[in-house]
């Protein structure tokens, strides 16, 4: 059997595996399994790496989810057991990237290619920004899941004034610095698989560890610009009623801060295509 019949058939394999044990997990709904599988799949069948960064960032992010679940319950005031994340979710966490990776598989004809602008500006930029994508999405779902569990008070990062915990925008040292170790995964994991699946020249290869420290500024960034974009265009108040910050206004909810602009998943959206464009930028010039 050819390559291009192995590995749509070992990326159908994996992912449902994952899709099923996720629903039952209840990490996705039913929704969420399904295009989870649907997004999953089209990583793998591409390129082993960019199915290895979606599967970094999904297993982590659904395990951090799960972690100190009774205090995430009494702050979130759209708690979920498990996560359990939608369709909306999984498309607005991985569409973007969907998307690349169908381009770069159009364009290389479904060959692995390395980081390197000398072959190919276009390709680059393209895997560059799907690792610009993940390195956002887990920054900012390590730095959402940790952050909050910090004994520091969050300071909105528009103000830097303290708010309460669940506020959209605010920031912790903690919670940055987990948005740089998450970044930092999906750049080891990127070079990791890359290892055992792409070949390139000696010099090409080296540089290709560079990539550990780009992701994690781009984990950085991304949790940044998420923050800026939840201060100031989504919607923070607290809920006297429900003693919670809550996302949407209402007549016993004092506005801490943002304009009803912006939901979560919009949030994510932004960062995300935000981030892609910007680490796209940079590894054309890296690499």
């Amino acid at each position: 059997m050819e390559k291009n019949t192995i590995q749509p058939l070992i990326a159908v394999i994996i992912c449902s595996f994952i899709a099923i044990r996720a629903y039952k997990r209840k990490s996705l709904n039913l929704s969420g399994a399904l295009a989870g599988f649907f997004v999953m799949s089209i990583h793998f069948a591409v390129s082993y790496r960019f199915g290895g960064m979606i599967l970094a960032f999904f297993l982590t992010s659904s395990k951090l989810t799960k972690v100190g679940e009774e205090r995430k319950r009494r702050i979130d005031a759209d708690f979920k057991e498990g996560g359990q994340r939608n369709w909306i979710q999984v498309l607005f966490n991985g569409g973007i990237a969907t998307v690349l990776a169908l381009v770069i598989w159009k364009l290389s004809g479904g060959q692995e290619n390395c980081l390197d602008s000398k072959e190919s500006r276009v390709i680059t930029a393209l895997i560059g920004g799907i690792i610009g994508h993940y390195s956002c999405a887990n920054g900012d779902t390590w730095s959402s899941e940790l952050g909050v569990l910090s004994d520091a008070t969050p300071r909105l990062i528009t103000t830097f004034k303290p708010v309460r915990r669940g506020t959209n925008g605010g920031v912790t040292v903690a919670g940055l610095a987990a948005a740089a170790a998450a970044g930092g995964v999906i750049g080891l994991t990127y070079i990791l698989v890359g290892f055992f699946t792409t070949r390139c020249e000696y010099g090409v290869a080296l540089k290709q560890l560079l990539v550990v420290p780009v992701s994690v500024v781009a984990g950085v960034c991304g949790s940044l610009i998420d923050s800026l974009l939840g201060a100031t265009l989504q919607f923070s108040g607290f809920c006297s009623v429900r003693n919670k910050v809550v996302g949407k206004p209402g007549p016993t909810v004092k506005k801490i801060s943002g304009l009803s602009i912006l939901d979560n998943n919009g949030v994510n959206l932004v960062s995300v295509l935000l981030t892609s464009l910007l680490t796209s930028v940079a590894c054309v010039y890296i690499f």
